[in-house]
């Protein structure tokens, strides 16, 4: 009877051990996560050429140019006009405005903050317009804008928000 009573004691303290094994957890410090690279200045100029790349698309009237810029579900809100969501819906408040004859842009970007995560920056400044009215007269507006950049997941930069407001 002893000799069951000690294989019982050394089953239950096998059991127990196991049973302690299973809950001891690992007390080292976790390993800390890869550091993102900080990449915001080559996004900042990245974003800074998008902005001339719109310059120059728009002036030579290359709509598909220009709406290469936008993300396909971008928003975009102008003065005077509903707001306009959907790359096809901006098309259209695009195309409106390369129409007009001899349009020039002039861009003076004031800022371009990119957030830490590399994922969202923002974009804002002023843009002069010139463009030739019916008489053949010159008429200019300057406007303050923002503009909403996202990286895409092949690491460019498309627009998701375009807003701007006539200056007066």
């Amino acid at each position: 009877m002893s000799r069951h009573k000690n294989l019982r004691l050394m089953l239950a303290a096998v059991a127990a051990a196991c049973v302690a094994a299973g809950c001891v957890q690992n007390f080292q410090k976790p390993a800390e996560p890869a550091a993102m690279p900080d990449t915001r200045a080559a996004d900042e100029a990245a974003i800074r050429a998008g902005d001339a790349d719109f310059v120059k698309a728009a002036e030579a009237k290359d709509l598909e140019k220009c709406m290469s810029l936008y993300a396909d579900d971008a928003v975009f809100l102008a003065s005077g006009i509903p707001a306009a969501v959907g790359k096809d819906n901006i098309r259209k408040d695009i195309q409106g405005l390369l129409a007009a004859p001899g349009l020039q842009f002039t861009v003076n970007i004031a800022s371009v903050t990119v957030a830490r995560s590399g994922d969202l920056a923002m974009d804002q400044g002023t843009v002069s317009e010139t463009f030739t009215d019916k008489k053949g007269k010159p008429v200019t507006g300057t406007s303050q804008y923002v503009l909403v950049w996202k990286k895409m997941p092949d690491g460019s930069w498309k627009i998701a928000a375009d807003t701007s407001a006539n200056q007066k």
